[in-house]
């Protein structure tokens, strides 16, 4: 009998050292007699050599063996930005909601709002992308949304946080991306024919994106669209908005046109 729960007992260890697919998981052998200091290092190390993988594993081992403790809850947060650089945005997303959810007062909570920002705002880094300047009106709009909102939030509820001032520079970039977002669209429609639309959008902008370098365009649509409907008292009263706030604006002297630049892409 004293045999057979040997056997047995064997074979419980080596089940708990073996991964999903019945093979060993060779992390698990080898860390299996590390403290969780020990653990924590090793993943931090394996972070910042940017081996993602293996640090994501590691912080997974760390926390289902020490699920307790500011140990469990760093790994959360470092697993979080991992996968964030990892181009891993839907698991690094749902992995700092999962830490914002578990601990809602943690005192790091300033660094976890700004790295869903970050995810959300998901600024390419490849090299190509910083030979140019990205434009950030072709983005989806939610997407946009998601980040300032995120940002919005740290700002709010921790306003000396060391990451609040890139995150309010971020959220400039935010605001003029969906103020492109909607000239965009306006142009759109002013290309269709769809006046009454266009006008609207334009409009949205002007009251809602005032900061942008948007707002120009913007009353000049306003102005073609009412002149196309056939409203001259709106088209005059937008004229004279349009010459109060940029006297020297090309639109002055020419009514706008379609442009020839793609509806969807605004380049600065």
């Amino acid at each position: 009998m004293k045999k057979i729960l040997l056997v047995i007992s064997l074979g419980l260890a080596l089940a708990g050292c073996a991964g999903t697919n019945g093979t060993i998981d060779k992390d698990a052998q080898i860390t299996q007699d590390w403290t969780v200091e020990r653990l924590y290092a090793e993943a931090h190390d394996e972070l910042n050599s940017n081996n993602y993988t293996r640090a994501i594993k590691l912080y997974e081992i760390l926390e289902s063996r020490f699920p307790n403790g500011r140990y469990a809850q760093q790994a959360q947060l470092d697993t979080a930005y991992a996968y964030y650089k990892d181009d891993e945005p839907e698991k690094a997303l749902a992995a700092v909601q999962r830490f914002q959810r578990i601990h809602p007062q943690h005192p790091n909570m300033d660094y976890a709002l700004y790295l869903k920002g970050l995810i959300l705002f998901n600024e390419d880094q490849s090299f190509l992308n910083k030979l140019a300047s990205q434009d950030w009106s072709d983005r989806d709009p939610k997407a946009n949304r998601d980040a300032y909102q995120a940002f919005s939030q740290l700002i709010e509820l921790y306003p000396n946080s060391r990451y609040t001032p890139d995150a309010t520079e971020r959220m400039t970039k935010l605001v003029d991306a969906l103020g492109g977002n909607e000239i965009a669209i306006a142009r759109y429609y002013m290309n269709r024919g769809a006046y009454l639309a266009a006008a609207n959008r334009a409009q949205k902008i002007v009251e809602r994106y005032q900061n942008t370098r948007f707002v120009e365009e913007s009353l000049a649509i306003m102005e073609a669209s009412y002149r196309k409907l056939n409203k001259p008292q709106l088209a005059d009263d937008t004229r004279r908005i349009l010459a109060q706030n940029f006297p020297n604006s090309p639109y002055l002297q020419n009514k706008w046109e379609n442009t020839s630049i793609p509806w969807w892409r605004y380049w600065k």
